[in-house]
C-alpha cells in the first residue's frame, strides 16, 4: 500500500474479516485463526484470571479476539463455566460491531445462537430518579441460557447484572474508576473483568490503573501489546490474506511506515503504549526528602575522586592516594548488619560521571534501607572493580547485583560475571544481573521504585546530591527516563548516577536467592605451623597469616594491586 488506510477502507477490512473468518477457521482450524498476541489473551482468561488490564495499541484485532472468548463463555452450561459477557465502550458503533463478531464467531464456533436483536433499557440515576433514559443496546442469545450483551459506558448499566465484563477503549469512557467499582463486584460471584483500551495521556485513570499494577500496588494481571509486537505475530499477514493482496517483507515494512506517518506526533501513544502529556519531574523534592531518615554513621556515603592524570603515577603514589579510601571502606563494611540480605545497584561510570554503587538493606519488615554508597569520579575499571568485590566478598548475605551493562559497563559485569556468577533470567543461580537500560526497563521497574517512596518502604541517607539525581528522573512520553542533559558545576556534573543506581539496587532486591551452609577445609598444617603451637582459644593461631583474618583486607589490596 502507498498511503495510509482511511477509517472507512479500515472498517471494511474489519467487516470483511468477519465475514472471512468461518472460511478461514475451516481452512486453518480454529487455534490458528486468533494471532499470537489474540490467542496469549484469551488463554489467560480461560485459564481463571480474574482481573486482565491490557495496553494495546490500536487496530490490531483485539477486540475481534475477545469477542471470540464472550461466545465461549455465554454458550456454555452453568456447569461447564458459561455466564454473561457484557461489552461496554464509549461509542454505539463499537458496542454494535462487537456484537456483529460474536455472531460470526458463533457462526465459526457452529454454537446454538438467536439472531442478533436490539433493545432499549430504562438508564435512572438513582439521586435523579425522575430522569429516566431509554438507552439502546444489542444482544445475542445462546441455548445455554446466557447471552452477550452490549451496554452504554455508564455504571448504572451493570446494575444487578453477572458475569465476564469487557471494558473496551477504557482510557476513553466517562467514568472509569465509577465502572471499575461497580464491575469489580461482579468477583465475588466468579465473574471476570477485562480492561483494554490505547492510552490517553499520563493522567488519566487507565494510565494510572496501569502504573498500579506496574508499581506493585495492585495484584490485577498485566498485558501490553504494542503495534510492532503485532505486525511481527502476524497481524499484517493476515491482513493481507483476508484482502487477498500479496504479503511481502517490503509490502509489509512500507505498510507500517504509512500507519506510523498517518498517526504522526500521535504515534507514540496510538501504535506503542507510549501515553503522552507527561514531562514533568517524577519524584517531588519533599517527597524525596521525607524518605531520607537513615543517619550517616549507619549507611556511608564514601566518595573518592583520583587525579587525571592517576594511572601515570608511580605505583607508590597511586597507593598512597587510594590508601585513605580504602581503610574507610573497610570500616564502612566492618559495620554492615552481617544477618541481613542485601543487594548492590551499580552505575558504572569513567569520567564525565561518578560511577555509583549502592548497597541496599532488606529489613525484617521487608523496607529497603541504604546501607552503603561509594561514589567514584574518575577511577579506573580495575579499582572499581576490586571496590565492587570487596563489597561482595564483605560477609553480608548478599542477594545479588544489578549492574548497567548497556556500555561501558558490559566488560566490568563480565569480569565480576565471571567470579560471582551470570544471571541470565530470575530463575538463575548467578549473582551478577546484567542490565541493559532501556524505556522498556525503566517501564517496568522505575513505578516499583515510585511505589516505595509513596508508601514508605524505603528509607535513605540524606545527600543534596542525591536529591538532585533524583530530581533529574522525568516523565519522558509516559516513561520515567533520565534526559540527556546533565546538571552541576564544570567538571563535577551529574547525570542522575544515584537515581539510577538506586532503581538498579532495588530491582536487584526482588531477584531470587539461595544461601548455601559449608565448612571450609582446612589445609595440612606446614612443619613450621607444628612448631609454632596450638591456636588461641577464638581457634585461629597467633601469626598474621590470612587465616587469622586480621590482615584479611590489607591482602585484598596487595593482591589487587592497589597499593
Amino acid at each position: 500500500m502507498s498511503a495510509p488506510i482511511s477509517k472507512e477502507e479500515w472498517e471494511r477490512i474489519r467487516r470483511d474479516s468477519m465475514a472471512a473468518t468461518p472460511e478461514l477457521v475451516e481452512r486453518l482450524g480454529l487455534p490458528d485463526v486468533l494471532l499470537g498476541y489474540q490467542s496469549r489473551t484469551v488463554a489467560k482468561l480461560e485459564a481463571g484470571t480474574a482481573v486482565l488490564v491490557i495496553e494495546k495499541s490500536r487496530r490490531i484485532g483485539l477486540t475481534w479476539g475477545l469477542a471470540s472468548y464472550a461466545v465461549l463463555r455465554a454458550s456454555r452450561s452453568r456447569s461447564a463455566g458459561g455466564m454473561d459477557a457484557m461489552y461496554i465502550s464509549y461509542s454505539q458503533e463499537m458496542t454494535r460491531e462487537f456484537i456483529d463478531a460474536c455472531a460470526m464467531w458463533a457462526r465459526a464456533f457452529a454454537v446454538a445462537a438467536a439472531e442478533v436483536s436490539e433493545f432499549l433499557f430504562d438508564d435512572t440515576d438513582p439521586k435523579h430518579p425522575d430522569e429516566t433514559r431509554h438507552i439502546q443496546a444489542f444482544r445475542i442469545r445462546f441455548a445455554s441460557g446466557f447471552e452477550v450483551l452490549a451496554l452504554s459506558s455508564a455504571p448504572r448499566t451493570l446494575r444487578g447484572k453477572q458475569g465476564l465484563v469487557i471494558i473496551d477503549e477504557a482510557a476513553f469512557v466517562d467514568s472509569l474508576a465509577e465502572l471499575l467499582k461497580a464491575a469489580l463486584a461482579f468477583l465475588m460471584w466468579g465473574g471476570q473483568v477485562v480492561v483494554c483500551s490505547t492510552h490517553d495521556g499520563t493522567d488519566n485513570p487507565f494510565n494510572q490503573l496501569v502504573q498500579d499494577i506496574l508499581g506493585g500496588r495492585s495484584k490485577y494481571a498485566h498485558m501490553r501489546i504494542d503495534f510492532d509486537e503485532a505486525l511481527k505475530e502476524g497481524l499484517f499477514e493476515r491482513i493481507c490474506l483476508v484482502t487477498g493482496k500479496e504479503w511481502s517483507p517490503a509490502t509489509e515494512a512500507q505498510w507500517r511506515q504509512d500507519i506510523i506517518d498517518f498517526y504522526g506526533d500521535g504515534a507514540d501513544e496510538e501504535l506503542f503504549c507510549i501515553p503522552t502529556q507527561g514531562s514533568g519531574t517524577w519524584l517531588s523534592t519533599p517527597l524525596i526528602e521525607a524518605r531520607m531518615t537513615v543517619p550517616r554513621e549507619d549507611a556511608p556515603i564514601l566518595k573518592l575522586e583520583l587525579p587525571a592524570d592517576y594511572l601515570q603515577l608511580p605505583e607508590l603514589k597511586r597507593r598512597s592516594l587510594i590508601a585513605p579510601f580504602l581503610e574507610e571502606l573497610s570500616a564502612a563494611l566492618d559495620g554492615l548488619d552481617k544477618s541481613a540480605l542485601h543487594a548492590l545497584g551499580y552505575d558504572p561510570a569513567r569520567r564525565n560521571d561518578p560511577a555509583i554503587a549502592h548497597l541496599l538493606r532488606v529489613s525484617d519488615n521487608l523496607d529497603r534501607v541504604s546501607a552503603l554508597t561509594v561514589e567514584m569520579r574518575n577511577v579506573p575499571f580495575a579499582e572499581q572493580k576490586a571496590v565492587l568485590r570487596d563489597i561482595i566478598r564483605s560477609g553480608i548475605r548478599f542477594v545479588g547485583a544489578a549492574i548497567d551493562a548497556t556500555g561501558m559497563g558490559m566488560n566490568l559485569a563480565e569480569d565480576l560475571g565471571r567470579e560471582f556468577g551470570i544471571r541470565e533470567d530470575s530463575d538463575g543461580a548467578g549473582l551478577i544481573w546484567q542490565v541493559t537500560l532501556s524505556t522498556t526497563w525503566y517501564n517496568e521497574h522505575m513505578p516499583p521504585l515510585k511505589t516505595a517512596f509513596e508508601d514508605g518502604t524505603i528509607a535513605l541517607a540524606a545527600d543534596p546530591e542525591h536529591v538532585m539525581d533524583l530530581r533529574l528522573v522525568k516523565i519522558v512520553r509516559g516513561i520515567p527516563s533520565i534526559p540527556a542533559e546533565r546538571e552541576g558545576e564544570k567538571g563535577a556534573k551529574r547525570h542522575g548516577d544515584f537515581a539510577v543506581a538506586l532503581a538498579l539496587a532495588h530491582f536487584a532486591t526482588k531477584m531470587e536467592w539461595r544461601e548455601f551452609a559449608y565448612r571450609t577445609a582446612q589445609p595440612k598444617p606446614s612443619r613450621f605451623e607444628e612448631r609454632a603451637g596450638p591456636a588461641d582459644e577464638s581457634g585461629w593461631s597467633d601469626r598474621p597469616d590470612e587465616r587469622s583474618g586480621r590482615f584479611r583486607m590489607a591482602s585484598l589490596r596487595r593482591s589487587r594491586g592497589l597499593y
